[in-house]
């Protein structure tokens, strides 16, 4: 029997972020992308999410390749936990010079992990690995040196285009390869696999290049210094930031480490064009007068931890938000992110700044293709079949009933999940079994050691609080000896139900007097019972109690 290629997503489908993919044939395997997703507002304590490797370190001496389309996290992110952890450091990393290089910067934030066998390749060259000759196809996305894949495999060509739009202006890079697009098409492509994170709006995406004339506009009205927030990985924006200070006589001071990391590195391999005055040392920047000052900041997003947050909330530990302050935040919430930015925008307003965000002014526009692109991409390509990638579970659908008015059969488009695998064969493809998948949660040094049993108590701490019950028990005979002392955090207001927790004290003794139980365990879950139902009765509440036995004489 014939090997079929096979494609598995571990990440990205029915999500934004954490993109990953896998094709195999044989007994190769590559891997395409490794990133990481932004927790969710009801991911209590988590720093991050990353894919479920479970797959891969099943079947880690088959992977041949690790090839990264471009440089935002949620394409690299998860590398550090990848390499090393589950691949060997010497497994081959393909990507472009500026996604190499913030590859580089990632790992060096995890000590240990800095080991990396990177390939630096070109858009529009390829290399083999096993059966795949894997070609770089130019495209254009929100960062520069992004790219697209052509998969030549022994059933055919595979197109994965990674994020893209179509800009014909671009502010840094080449502009997208139609040529090759429409070559592979006409030769023919047995399967598109296409980014769908803007499959639900109509028209096409605006030009990098919109954005100047609304920072021409800021940069001339403001009287005071201008802070712009942005992604650090989204250099085109930051060039345009050094662009219009320059033109307005502002020096440009970074803050926050990735932002400071990652200009650095873009300036060292020529992504950034900065003359040697602009940017400046931040103290240096605030000894200067604020209408010559412009700062870039990360934490567009909201994110507690970043310089804006801190910046909103007053502890940064340099800048002081205040009134004549310009604040610009460069990007759109991503989904789950909606309320963090805007108590970050309300807390700064609150300082006497002036914000400005989208819709406000176009500030930002989106990095992905809208409908009338993905329309343009699927005409070039002309696939045999075709697998939307890259969105909610809305978004795959918007794009499939595209493809579907574009000509390709029904039955020839699959919207799947995380996990499923899809067999290719040279004239037939089909959804075949499930593969492990799932979100693996980050928080501080641990990795996957937090599950959904953790999360639902912190769900329950978070809505309900908690009440400890302290039961003396008798030491000689191990019987509970005495009402239970109640200590509750998050529940009540103590000096104001001080009666409550009498009661409860009393209804527990109630379960426990006179029981004859004696092991540990049976005590602590009656007490926990009596309370949980009295708390309920009372309060129609449910909080966390945890039993605990102590030893008392009687």
């Amino acid at each position: 029997m014939a090997e079929k290629l096979r494609a598995i997503s571990l990440g990205g489908l029915g999500e934004i972020g954490k993109n990953m993919m896998l094709f195999e044939y044989g007994n190769t395997l590559l891997v395409v992308d490794a990133g990481i997703m932004f927790p969710e507002h009801d991911m209590l304590g988590i720093d991050l999410v990353i894919p479920d490797f479970t797959y891969l370190r099943q079947n880690a001496r088959r992977v041949a390749a690790v090839i990264i389309t471009h440089g935002h996290e949620d394409h690299i992110g998860a590398l550090p936990y990848l390499l090393n952890d589950v691949l060997p450091a010497s497994t081959p990393v393909y990507a472009t010079r500026l996604a190499g290089g913030l590859i580089q910067a990632k790992l060096a934030e995890y000590p240990g992990r800095e080991a990396l066998n990177l390939r630096r390749i070109l858009p529009g060259e390829s290399f083999t690995v096993g059966p795949f000759r894997v070609e770089f196809l130019a495209i254009t996305h929100s960062i520069p040196d992004g790219v697209g894949l052509a998969l030549h495999t022994p059933v055919g060509v595979v197109v994965h285009t990674g994020d893209f739009k179509f800009d014909y202006t671009p502010v840094r890079g080449g502009q997208p390869g139609f040529a090759r697009l429409g070559e592979l098409g006409a030769q023919g492509v047995l399967a598109l696999f296409s980014d769908s994170t803007g499959a639900e709006r109509a028209g096409y995406t605006p030009s990098e290049a919109v954005i100047e004339p609304a920072f021409d506009r800021i940069f001339r009205n403001a009287q005071g210094r201008i802070i712009v927030a942005t992604f650090a990985s989204l250099l085109s924006r930051v060039q345009q930031v050094f662009d219009a200070a320059q033109q307005h006589g502002r020096a440009v001071a970074v803050a926050g480490y990735s932002m400071v990391k990652t200009t650095e590195m873009a300036r060292e391999l020529g992504h950034l064009q900065v003359p040697p005055d602009l940017l400046i040392d931040l103290g240096e920047a605030l000894r200067l007068p604020d209408e010559r000052v412009v700062i870039i900041t990360t934490g567009s997003q909201g994110q507690p931890e970043a310089a804006l947050a801190r910046m909103a909330e007053g502890t940064h530990r340099q800048i002081e938000v205040k009134p004549g302050d310009t604040v610009v935040i460069s990007s759109t919430p991503i989904p789950g992110n909606e309320e963090g930015v805007a108590r970050v925008i309300n807390r700064l307003i609150a300082r006497g700044a002036e914000v400005i965000y989208p819709p406000l002014m176009p500030v930002h526009v989106s990095g992905h293709a809208s409908q009338e692109e993905l329309k343009l991409m699927l005409s070039l390509i002309r696939p045999r079949f075709f697998v939307p990638i890259h969105g909610e579970l809305r978004h795959l659908h918007a794009h499939a009933r595209l493809a579907e008015r574009l000509g390709v059969p029904r039955e020839n488009i699959f919207v799947v999940e995380n996990g499923v695998v899809l067999e290719f064969a040279r004239d037939t493809a089909q959804a075949a079994e499930r593969a492990p998948s799932g979100n693996v949660f980050v928080q501080g040094s641990g990795v996957g050691d937090i599950g959904p049993k953790v999360m639902a108590e912190r769900e329950i701490l978070a809505r309900d609080g908690f009440v400890i019950a302290v039961i003396p028990v008798n030491p000689d005979t191990g019987e509970p000896n005495g009402r239970p002392e109640l200590v509750s955090r998050g529940f009540v207001y103590l000096r104001e139900s001080g009666e409550l927790l009498d009661r409860a004290a009393e209804r527990a003794w109630a379960a426990l007097q006179g029981s004859g139980l004696r092991r540990r365990q049976a005590i602590i879950e009656r007490a926990q019972d009596a309370l949980s139902r009295f708390f309920y009765e009372e309060t129609r509440r449910r909080p966390m109690v945890v039993g605990v036995v102590a030893q008392r004489a009687g």
